[in-house]
C-alpha cells in the first residue's frame, strides 16, 4: 500500500494501528540473526546474553535498560523514565509503553516562580525539588510480566552484578559529569559514588553501588512493591523531603505505567510508526513528513532540501510549544495536527526562495543540548522490535541521590513549561498544554521509531534533549532513501527548534557555500564546533535477508552495535 494523495494519506494515518497489526502478522519470513545496538557495550552484551538464555527482544530491552541505568548514569536510570516502543511478532501488537515520569501531587502550576512570577530555571533543574516519580523500574516490570519469557530477576542480574561489583567509568560518564560536579557535591549519597574528593573520577576509575545493588535486588524479588511501596519507598520520600522536595509515599504507590497506540504516518513507501502524546516526537515527525510530502523532496537539489527542511522543522517546533501536553490532563489536537490539509496550509506560507522568521509565524511570543538520555534498538530472531528512549533528562538528573538506595533522581519537571514562552534547560518554550500540575506527565522529546517499508524494517531513536526529533528525521530520511544503518547514524545533522530561530548545524553538515546560499535567503545559520546525538540503528533487510545493526560514531568505544 502506497498511498500517492494526502487524502489517502490521512485514511491510512486513521487505519494504521489496525492495519499494522495484520501486515505484519502476516510477514512469514523471521530475521535470521538478532541485532542490538546500544550506548554501552556492556549492555549490548547483556542483551546478547538474555537472548542466548532463551529470552526474547522484550527481556533483552530489560536487560539493556537495567544495565545502562547501571552504567550510564548520566543518561538514564532507575530513578528517571522512558519510552518502550514495542511490535510483538505474534500477533502483530505495537504499542508505546509510557513510562514516563509523573509530577508529585503537590506539584503546582507556579513552584518554579519567584515572588515576581519570573522562572528560577535552578529549581526545576537541582536537587529533589526538580524530580518527578520516576517510571522505568515500573517499565522494566511491565515488560518482563507481559511481554517477556524470563523472569524479571534474570533479565535483572547482570544489572545487579555490575552495580554490586562496579564498571569502570569511561569517557563519556567523564565528558558530562563536569557540567554537574557541583550539584552533585551538594548531595553527600550521589557525591559518595560519583566523585573522588570532590571532583570528577579519573577515566578507568570502578564505581561499586551497592545501595543500587540492593535496590534492584528488591524489585527483582518484589516486582513493583520492591520500588514503590515498602523500605525501598519509604527511605526514598524520606531522602527527598528531608532535602526539600514534595514526594509521598502515596506518589509512589499511585505510580502506573500506561500503554498508548503509537502515532503513525506515511512517508513515500515507509510507514513511520513513532511516539504518540505525552512524547511531542511523533506529531512533530509527522507534521515535517506531512510538509515534505507535497513535495518533490528526493529529486530537489541540496540547497532547497535544507530549506525546506528548515521550515518544516521550524513549524512543528511551533506547533509543539503551543498543542502538545500530557494527553490524560490536556486535548491533544492530533488529528487536526496530522491532517493533509493542516499540512497543506503550513506548506502554503513556505516560500521556496525566502526564510520564514519564527516571530512571523502566530505562536508565542518571547543552547539545546547534548547526550543526556540514551536509546536502543533491538530486533530478535523472531522478529520482535524495540525501540526505547530513556532519561534522566539533565546530565546526571537533579544530581541528588536518595540516601541508601542508589537511586540518582531525574529531573524531568525541567521538561515543564514552568511558565508560557519561557525557555528550558533545551531552549523549548512551552505554552499552558504544559504547565505543571499533579500527577501530570511532562512533555518530551524522546522519539522511539519503527520503519517499516517493502523491504526493509528499522529501528532508530536517540538521545539530544531538544534535538532528538530532528536527528531522528535525519537519520529516518537517510534509511528511506536506501541507506545502511552504519548511514543513518553517521550523517551529519542540522537543527531548527523555531526559538532561538537559528538553524544549528554539526561539522561538515553543511559546507560553505551552502550556509552562505541559506543566509542570503535569510535563514541565521549557526554552525557548531561540536557534534551531538547518540543514534542507535537496527535494520532488518527482509529482501536480502539480513540484519544490520550500528552505533553512533560520535562515542565510538562507549557504544556497542552487534548481531548474533
Amino acid at each position: 500500500m502506497n498511498p500517492t494523495t494526502p487524502a489517502l494519506r490521512y485514511a491510512f494515518a486513521l487505519l494504521a494501528c489496525l492495519w499494522i497489526g495484520s501486515a505484519w502478522s502476516n510477514e512469514a519470513p523471521k530475521p535470521p540473526k538478532a541485532g542490538i545496538a546500544s550506548a554501552n557495550l556492556l549492555a549490548t552484551d547483556a542483551g546478547h546474553q538474555i537472548l542466548a538464555a532463551g529470552g526474547n527482544a522484550f527481556d533483552a530491552a530489560v536487560a539493556v535498560a537495567a544495565v545502562l541505568g547501571v552504567v550510564e548514569p548520566e543518561s538514564s536510570g532507575f530513578g528517571g523514565g522512558g519510552f518502550f516502543l514495542l511490535r510483538r511478532a505474534s500477533d502483530g501488537k505495537t504499542v508505546m509503553v509510557d513510562a514516563r515520569e509523573k509530577a508529585p501531587m503537590a506539584a503546582t502550576r507556579d513552584m518554579y516562580l519567584d515572588e515576581n512570577g519570573e522562572a528560577v530555571a535552578g529549581r526545576s533543574r537541582n536537587g529533589p525539588l526538580a524530580a518527578g516519580i520516576p517510571g522505568q523500574p515500573a517499565g522494566l516490570v511491565h515488560l518482563a510480566e507481559n511481554y517477556g519469557r524470563l523472569p524479571l530477576a534474570q533479565s535483572l542480574a547482570p544489572a545487579i552484578k555490575l552495580a554490586a561489583e562496579g564498571f569502570p567509568f569511561g569517557k563519556k560518564n567523564h565528558a558530562l559529569i563536569g557540567f554537574r560536579v557541583d550539584i552533585l557535591a551538594q548531595s553527600p549519597a550521589a557525591a559518595a559514588v560519583f566523585l573522588r574528593d570532590g571532583q570528577a573520577p579519573e577515566i578507568g576509575t570502578m564505581i561499586v553501588q551497592p545501595d543500587l545493588a540492593r535496590t534492584l535486588q528488591a524489585l527483582a524479588d518484589q516486582g513493583n512493591a520492591g520500588f514503590y511501596a515498602g523500605e525501598v519507598a519509604k527511605t526514598m520520600v524520606a531522602g527527598v523531603r528531608a532535602a526539600g522536595g514534595i514526594w509521598t509515599e502515596q506518589d509512589l504507590a499511585d505510580y502506573r505505567v500506561v500503554e498508548r497506540a503509537p502515532m503513525v504516518t506515511q512517508y513515500q513507501d515507509y510507514q513511520v510508526i513513532t511516539a504518540p502524546p505525552p512524547s511531542s516526537g511523533g506529531v512533530a515527525l509527522a507534521t515535517i513528513f506531512n510538509i515534505l510530502n507535497g513535495y518533490e523532496y528526493e529529486n530537489l537539489s541540496p540547497l532547497l532540501q535544507n530549506h525546506l527542511l528548515i521550515e518544516a522543522m521550524r513549524r512543528a517546533y511551533r506547533d509543539r510549544a503551543i498543542y502538545l501536553g500530557d494527553p490524560d490532563f490536556v486535548q491533544v489536537p492530533t488529528e487536526m495536527l496530522l491532517h493533509p490539509h493542516y499540512a497543506a496550509g503550513l506548506r502554503a506560507s513556505i516560500r521556496l526562495d525566502r526564510a520564514t522568521p519564527s516571530d512571523a509565524l502566530p505562536g508565542i511570543e518571547t543552547e539545546p543540548g547534548g547526550t543526556d538520555t540514551t536509546h536502543f534498538s533491538i530486533i530478535d530472531r523472531d522478529g520482535n522490535l524495540v525501540a526505547a528512549t530513556l532519561s534522566v533528562n539533565l546530565p546526571y538528573g537533579s544530581a541528588f541521590m536518595a540516601p541508601d538506595t542508589g537511586i540518582l533522581l531525574n529531573n524531568e519537571m525541567d521538561d515543564f513549561s514552568a511558565k508560557a514562552g519561557t525557555p528550558n534547560a533545551y531552549g523549548l518554550v512551552g505554552e499552558d498544554a504544559n504547565a505543571v500540575g499533579p500527577g501530570k506527565r511532562p512533555l518530551s522529546s524522546m522519539t522511539p521509531t519503527f520503519l517499516v517499508g517493502p523491504d526493509r524494517t528499522a529501528v532508530i531513536g536517540t538521545p539530544g534533549g531538544s534535538r532528538i526529533i530532528t536527528m531522528v528525521l535525519l537519520g529516518a530520511l537517510t534509511l528511506i532513501d536506501g541507506g545502511s544503518a552504519a548511514d543513518a547514524v553517521a550523517r551529519p545533522r542540522i537543527h531548527h527548534q523555531y526559538k532561538p530561530d537559528a538553524v544549528s548545524t554539526e561539522p561538515g553538515a553543511i559546507d560553505a557555500d551552502g550556509v552562505a546560499a541559506l543566509s542570503e535567503m535569510g535563514h541565521v545559520v549557526s554552525p557548531n564546533e561540536r557534534t551531538w546525538g547518540n543514534m542507535h540503528v537496527v535494520v532488518w533487510d527482509r529482501a536480502d535477508d539480513r540484519v544490520d545493526a550500528a552505533s553512533d560514531p560520535r562515542w565510538e568505544g562507549v557504544g556497542k552495535a552487534e548481531v548474533k
